[in-house]
Parts: structure tokens; sequence; C-alpha cells
């Protein structure tokens, strides 16, 4: 255990923390009926008998959670709707920041303190050096993927078939036979000789250091770039705020995060998760499988579903090498301005010295910059997929988007997550127009 690390946390049954999670009063917490009539269920069950119908527009107060149910408060009595029936209204789930509906119970009943603990920023990512004793734990903290299915299957979770359009899939030009980066560099070097050697230079020579610095990489070298990169920029993440020293939320998003990670296209990356000391509610996915999640994020899930909901969308944005484009888009750049001053002649395409390069240029930085919004949704979507697919249940997303929303603004600790994303009101809508695919996985209860 961390001397450094100080907490306050108690433990309580599983069982009782949820109860106390369904029904923790929140004066003045506030949702707004989300669709054309919504009917108010005596219990969380649509066997139950319907207390009264809510139109919409109309707004009612939200008293607590149980599973992907609202507990509310309406003119016609007391009931419950679907998470996704009503949108939280920002921020009124909160007394001056603190507390409040949904006050953590971190889903298997822990409980820590995150007052005062100061969140990061993109230049804290930017200058933090790597921490290798944080980051072996990291990699320490790996679950087996048998394990992992192991675990899923004592508890009920059983695999579903479900298809995805939008499914990543290995670069298909990188198959046998295809040049490697390095071969084509190859041959633009020739190439550049040959002008050399016939007295042709100049624009013509600088035409062809620009194409050497942007030829495409084939599936190996960008698998290779990605497993030498995942772990400096984890590694760096991890300068700037340690792992939380909680073993047993270690163990958890390791284990939900395999057993999700395993039913992607891309299980056999080395697939890493971890819960760092920050008081910020944001997740990070470095290439290659490495998932970082913030102790402000992990302790406002309740359910093993909202934090594999959590996992989903980082997983997505590694396996569809999110960042890993955003890394190569951004060394290119530099490459060519390099180029530009000094006439450097590009060379090698070797794995490691284009980490070494670029980690100096920008640290672990490139985690703290917007990437497309279509990406952010596309990453909602693949999470929803990849809870179907595990025997979760895919409107758990839905949840946590909603209380982020319950949270508060684009202030305090979801500052961050709002300068990277689009806004939570957007994320849902996106997810209400693609809700038929998924309506079949989702829990009747």
């Amino acid at each position: 255990m961390r001397a450094a690390f100080h907490r306050l946390s108690f433990i309580v049954p599983l069982s009782l923390a949820l109860s106390v999670a369904a029904l923790a009063a929140a004066a003045g917490a506030t949702a707004v009926v989300h669709k054309p009539a919504v009917e108010v269920k005596s219990a969380p069950d649509f066997g139950s008998t319907t207390v009264t119908t809510l139109k919409r527009d109309q707004k009612i107060t939200v008293a607590g959670q149980q599973g992907l149910w609202f507990k509310v408060e309406t003119a016609g009595g007391a009931g419950f709707v679907r998470v996704n029936d009503v949108r939280m209204s920002t921020g009124t789930a909160a007394k001056g920041g603190k507390g409040g509906l949904f006050k953590n119970m971190a889903g298997a009943g822990q409980v820590k303190e995150t007052a005062g603990v100061r969140g990061l920023n993109e230049n804290d990512l930017k200058v933090a050096s790597f921490n290798a004793q944080e980051f072996a734990e990291l990699e320490a903290n790996r679950v087996a993927p048998q394990a992992a299915a192991q675990h899923a299957k004592g508890h009920g979770l059983k695999t579903r078939k479900v298809e995805y359009a939008a499914e990543f899939k290995p670069n298909a030009k990188a198959g046998k036979g295809s040049a490697s980066q390095a071969q084509k560099r190859g041959g633009l070097s020739a190439l550049r000789g040959v002008l050399g050697a016939i007295g042709v230079g100049g624009t013509a020579g600088s035409a062809i250091d620009v194409a050497s610095a942007t030829t495409g990489k084939s599936e190996a070298e960008q698998s290779a770039e990605e497993l030498a990169l995942g772990p400096e920029i984890a590694g760096r993440v991890l300068g700037a705020a340690n792992l939380v020293d909680d073993p047993a939320a270690q163990e958890r998003v390791n284990r939900i995060g395999r057993w999700v990670a395993s039913q992607t296209t891309r299980p056999d990356l080395p697939w890493s998760f971890g819960v760092i000391k920050t008081g910020d509610i944001n997740a990070f996915a470095a290439p290659g499988g490495y998932i970082l999640i913030t102790q402000g994020l992990y302790e406002l899930l309740d359910t093993d579903d909202e934090v594999a909901a959590v996992l989903g969308h980082e997983i997505s944005h590694a396996v569809q090498r999110d960042h890993y484009n955003v890394i190569q888009k951004q060394h290119s750049t530099a490459e060519l301005k390099d180029i530009a001053a000094s006439n450097v002649t590009v060379g090698g395409g070797v794995a490691g010295s284009m980490v070494k390069d670029y980690v100096a240029r920008f640290g672990a930085s490139v985690l703290m910059q917007r990437l497309d919004q279509d990406v952010e949704y596309r990453s909602d979507e693949a999470a929803e997929i990849y809870l179907a697919r595990a025997g979760y249940d895919p409107l758990a997303l839905y949840m946590v988007l909603q209380k982020m929303a319950a949270r508060g603004s684009a202030k305090g600790n979801l500052e961050q997550l709002y300068k990277t994303h689009p806004s939570l009101e957007a994320r849902m809508d996106s997810l209400d127009g693609r809700s038929a695919k998924v309506a079949g996985y989702t829990a009747s209860k």
C-alpha cells in the first residue's frame, strides 16, 4: 500500500448498496420527459401496474436509481421510469458540486473520498515523466481472457452474436506480398540517388522527402508502433496520476474490460485497465489496449454493466486506432517541418525510433485532444454492440451519460470531458437514433 495515498473508505454489502442507491433522496434533482408518452410503473418492471402516464417535456423529480430504472416522484404518484424515458436536468443532482443523487456506490459497495483530488489537463500529460513502477503494476493487474470468461460464465453472462457494420478490420492492403513502409521508402531513397547522379535536386528532392515522410504503413508496421506507443503513453499518464490503491477496483476493471475486449476484432492486444487517482470524470485509451479510467468516473458507476459501458467506449478507440491515427498525423507533420527546416532525410520507419521522437515532442497529451465527433458517436455505438455481445445491457451506457448530465455542466470535474467529447445531450440523441439496433438486447426488468 502506498503511504502517499490517503483515503477514507468503508465497505457495505452489495445488496444494501444497491438498495441505498435506489432510494437515496436528492432534493431538487429534476428531469424532463423525453418521449411522447411515458408510463410510470409501480415497480422497476414492465409487468407492474401503471401509476400514471406522463407527456413529453413534463418535469418530474428523480429520487434514485434501481438498475436501469429511475425512481421518480410525480403529481400522479411515485413510481419508476426507464432510464431513457427522461433526460436529467444538468447539475440538479448535486449540492455544491458534491453528493446528491448517484452519490457513488462504486458498484461493489466501496466509496472513496475524492474531495480535493486535482484534475488533469493537457499540459500535465505533455510534461509528465514515465512512471515505471506504476506501469509495471498496471501490467501486473492484467486478467487473462480465460479467467475473465470463466467469471462471466459464473455470473450468467452469455455471449451473443451481434453484427456491426462499422467493425474494425485489419488493413486489407497489408496482406501477403504488400510492401512495407521501409521498402517503399527505400525505393524513394533510390530514386533520390538517381536524381542526384544526373544533377536533378532542389524542388524534386524536397518532393521526394515529403513523399518519404508520408508513405503509408503496412498493417505489421502500424501494429508494431501501437504496441510501442501504448506503454510509453500510458506510463506518462501514470506519471501524472498514480493508480488508485484499491486492488478490488483494479481487479474489477481488468476483469470486466478483458471480457468486453474479447468481444472485439482485436482480442489479442495486451489489454490493460486501471483506475487512476484524479477527481475528473473521464477515461483514456492509449494505443495498443491500455485503458485508464479516472477515480471520479469510477465512483459514479454502480453496476458492472455501467463499468463495461465506459470501458467499451474506450476499448473502441483502441480497436479503431483513433489516437494512433492522430499520432501518425502529428508525427508526419513534425517530420515534414524538419524536412522544410533542415532538409533532413527521413528514413527507417522503426517503431522504437518513431515512439521516442513522438513522446519527446508531445508526451501523452494526445489523449486530451478532441477527436472528430463522428468518432465519439461511433465509439458509443461500438460500446453498445460490445455490451450486447458480452451479455451486458447496452442501455447501461445511457445511464452513465445521464449520471454525467446530472452531475453538472461543462465546469468542474467534467470540464476536460466536455473539451474532448460532444455534449452529453448530443450523445444521448445519437444513442436514441440507433436504439433499434440493440433494442432486443436490453433487459425487460
